[in-house]
């Protein structure tokens, strides 16, 4: 098949076209309906240089999906859509999923092909699997270029969650000089420009052609506070990837309620055991720790409604077969709990002298700050001291803040399982990787049942409740939707066709 080069003198003249009212956008206002649309995502410019390194952090999420699609996507419902491959098929019982690629180009102007295509997907794959060993990419045998515009990826047992997990920003498939879009990408100062890729290589339209001011993209990837302020002061129309170290900011900065959208998300909001040594390799006081937090205060300290903490891993039923594990301690009083926490530090202080302090890594942020008060006050209650590093230090406890890749218990436990160092039972992990080689569905969910009792018990994972996501959004905006996958993608934010 040949090669069909972008034509880049195009590309030059539109964006060239572009600048001046851009220019004029960084420094004013996005009022106006047919204007570019001023992002600011709630980050650092690390994630948009080096998204892939900084995952899960949203403005790296942001700026994989606006510029190097995997071969499915999430639309903002957090529905399965095409991306890079137009059209699939699913055989063999759900051991065969056929792609056929979409028309789609490189950012150097060279056609993407179905071996290129094959070859980076199977290594994204490869690498992936080290830290979710038993999710839905475990059973990929290969991924298999079938003709020029077609891959097949064969699968040794039917993955009901595989399509989810294809749709990640990791799973985006990147060469050297980028990815095929939608978006292309310009660094302007402090901004990146992003250009609909497909006004860009080739098709009906006529080069001369502008790009319409309102496809354009304007992102920044900046501190929580100055992107309050600059949708306050109406210099920015979207602010993505706000979290709970965040969220006390926007009552003092005034801004509307109505203006403030949650994402009904699940996934992950909790402690990691992360630390070692004669403390914290006690089942006793892993499990004190786990009741000594009041968790019913936390909502208190939050500006948002509708936020429910939670005492388990998973949240709902899912694949496991039955409910959720409750821990042993949930039906008792915070004062049972906290008289039997108290009684068991006691004896390890007895028994081998003060407990150290606790290193509990969190993130910047007021929301945090809040969260550590709470704990402070908590631990303390039963006798253990504590200290706040920053989230790049050891720690003893480190906040995981994460939303589900896909729909299964198997994303909950692996994410607090011992791949990621997190304080793990080996049983919980041998049930994990049985599961893995079930050669039945009745005995893969029985295996992921007993791992997720396991788990609860050797109190690993500390949870408090679901993540929290929240954007700004102005009105303008009239296609922007709350999404369970906290997913918002730019080229969907109006109704009209984008």
């Amino acid at each position: 098949m040949s090669t069909v080069p972008i034509p880049r003198r195009r590309f030059h003249r539109l964006a060239l076209a572009a600048l001046p009212g851009l220019l004029a956008l960084l420094g004013g206002c996005s009022s106006e309906n047919n204007d570019p649309v001023v992002v600011s995502v709630v980050g650092d410019r690390d994630d948009f240089a080096k998204p892939l390194q900084h995952l899960p952090d949203p403005g790296a999420k942001l700026i994989l999906e606006a510029t190097a699609q995997g071969l499915v996507a999430f639309d903002a419902r957090g529905d399965i859509l095409p991306a890079l491959a137009q059209r699939w098929i699913v055989e063999d019982d759900g051991r065969s999923y056929i792609f056929r690629l979409r028309r789609a180009f490189w950012a150097n102007g060279a056609r993407v092909t179905a071996p290129d295509v094959a070859r980076m997907l199977m290594a994204r794959i490869e690498s992936l699997r080290r830290f979710d060993p038993d999710g839905p990419l475990d059973a990929v045998q290969a991924v298999i270029p079938m003709t020029g515009e077609v891959i097949e990826i064969r699968l040794a047992a039917a993955r009901p969650h595989i399509l989810q997990m294809l749709a990640q920003p990791q799973m985006a498939i990147v060469s050297r000089d980028g990815g095929t879009g939608p978006y292309r990408r310009k660094i302007w100062g402090k901004a990146v420009i992003l250009t609909p890729v497909d006004r860009l290589s080739g098709g009906d339209e006529p080069e001369e052609t502008p790009v319409p001011a309102w496809q354009t993209r304007v992102v920044r990837s900046e501190r929580a506070a100055l992107a309050i302020i600059r949708f306050r002061e109406r210099q920015a129309a979207l602010v993505l990837g706000g979290r709970l170290a965040e969220l006390p900011l926007l009552v003092p900065a005034g801004i509307d309620r109505d203006a403030v959208r949650a994402d009904p998300v699940q996934g992950l909001l909790g402690l990691a055991v992360t630390g070692r040594g004669r403390l914290l390799d006690d089942d006793g006081v892993r499990a004190a720790i786990n009741m000594a937090i009041d968790r019913s205060q936390i909502p208190a300290l939050l500006p948002i409604g509708g936020w429910a903490t939670s005492n388990r891993i998973v949240p709902d039923q899912l694949d496991l077969g039955r409910p959720p594990t409750e821990p042993d301690w949930a039906a008792l009083s915070l004062e049972d709990r906290r008289a039997q926490a108290r009684a068991t530090i006691d004896r390890w202080r007895t028994d081998r002298g003060a407990p150290p302090p606790l290193r509990i890594a969190l993130p910047q942020g007021p929301g945090a700050t809040l969260l550590f008060g709470l704990l402070r006050r908590d631990l303390g209650a039963i006798g253990l001291a504590v200290r706040r590093v920053p989230l790049t230090s050891d720690a003893d406890l480190r906040l995981i803040d994460e939303v589900a890749a896909y729909d299964s218990a198997l994303w909950y436990l692996g994410r607090v399982g011992c791949a990621r160092k997190i304080h793990c039972s080996n049983e919980a992990d041998a049930q994990l990787q049985a599961a893995s080689l079930a050669s039945s569905l009745a005995d893969r969910t029985a295996r992921i049942a007993q791992a997720e009792a396991l788990m609860v018990a050797h109190n690993g994972y500390i949870p408090l409740g679901a993540p929290i996501r929240w954007s700004l959004v102005s009105k303008r905006l009239n296609g922007f939707l709350p999404s369970p996958r906290a997913r918002h993608p730019l080229n969907h934010l109006f109704r009209r066709t984008n």
